[in-house]
């Protein structure tokens, strides 16, 4: 079993910043892709920040420029800096994680619970 937790969800004034955090524990061999995905209130849910295992970071339009994904890989960990927050980022914030339990196993994808970020006008 693989858990993920997350951390730092909360409110903000519109121009604050937050950082969320997120920890992977249980049988992990392997962590191939990190990242955060975001889902308001009637919205799909949508990527927003990919850490992947050589270093490449991808954004979402929106949040490029003003988000910035990091992972610690000595703590299973990876980190949403959300600076300049809108109204409009206003959602549940979810990490996930791309796990090989094993040596030579397939990767699947397992999810946190999601922490809630409000960002008030």
């Amino acid at each position: 079993q693989v858990q993920l937790v997350e951390s730092g969800g909360g409110l903000v004034q519109a121009g604050g910043s937050l950082r969320l955090s997120c920890a992977a524990s249980g049988s992990i061999f392997s962590i191939n892709v990190m990242g955060w995905s975001r889902q308001a209130p009637g919205k799909q849910r949508e990527l927003v920040a990919t850490f992947i295992s050589g270093g490449n970071t991808n954004y979402e339009d929106s949040a490029r420029g003003r988000f910035t994904v990091s992972r610690d890989n000595a703590k299973n960990t990876v980190y949403l800096q959300m600076n300049s927050l809108k109204p409009e980022d206003t959602a549940v914030y979810s990490c996930y994680a791309d796990v090989s339990t094993h040596r030579g196993g397939r990767y699947f994808r397992y999810w946190g619970q999601g922490t809630q970020v409000t960002v008030s006008s």
